[in-house]
């Protein structure tokens, strides 16, 4: 009896192996959305908590540094509460000159960021720290990664993931292959972070196999594979 129950587990290990096998071919047919070229310089939005000066050409004495209140409005002279987060500089200077065109003959204004509250990416996946990354300064996917810990052994370093808000707010997805900015083959794959990316690095398929062979095989059969490779 104790033969008969070896040889069915090996069957039927086998035979998982075989179908997990097959659905890795599938996975790798599958197609990777990707993100269009015209998809990535996407404009900045203003945030709560950034620091704004708003400077009026002919009228100085308008001039404010201000920063944007937690609702997302800032306070000005001569109007009410003006809503700034969720808006460019640009769309935030075209609201203001609307709305002191009422005021001001032909108000020119220009609006100005001078420091970000919220320049931070999130890296997830096999990384050693996975988490927020704050952005200072021009910051790659690569520096992002090591800033987050590395990549782990069992990283899949071809298919990284980065999703990314376009102009529409929609996100979008690209694969990157980060072996070749990592053996200097290509460093146009090691993309320049914006705010609010997320960068994820999936498991190596053959981590995937070993986790779900450990997670199912191992600890629910009670009989090693060092036993079993004797048949």
């Amino acid at each position: 009896m104790k033969g008969v129950a070896q040889r069915w587990t090996m069957r039927f290990t086998m035979n998982v192996l075989l179908c997990l096998s097959a659905q890795v071919g599938v996975a790798q047919q599958m197609p990777t959305p990707s993100l269009k070229v015209e998809d990535r310089p996407a404009p900045y939005v203003i945030q709560a908590g950034d620091q704004l000066d708003i400077k009026f050409f002919y009228n100085s004495e308008l001039n404010e540094q201000i920063t944007v209140r937690p609702d997302g409005h800032i306070s000005l002279q001569l109007v009410n509460d003006i809503q700034a987060a969720g808006l460019t500089p640009e769309q935030l200077t075209q609201s203001l000159v609307g709305i002191y065109s009422k005021e001001l003959r032909k108000p020119e204004i220009a609006v100005i960021v001078r420091s970000f509250s919220s320049q931070r990416v999130w890296v997830d996946g096999e990384v050693g720290k996975p988490g927020v990354v704050n952005l200072t300064g021009r910051t790659t996917v690569l520096q992002a990664v090591s800033e987050a810990g590395g990549l782990k052994e069992t990283a899949r370093a071809h298919e990284v993931v980065i999703i990314r808000r376009n102009a529409e707010s929609r996100p979008v997805a690209l694969t990157l292959d980060l072996t070749k900015p990592i053996k200097g083959a290509d460093r146009g794959e090691d993309l320049l972070l914006m705010p609010y990316d997320v960068i994820f690095v999936p498991r190596s398929r053959i981590a995937n196999v070993n986790r779900w062979m450990d997670l199912y095989i191992r600890k629910n059969i009670p009989i090693t594979f060092g036993y079993l490779t004797g048949f």
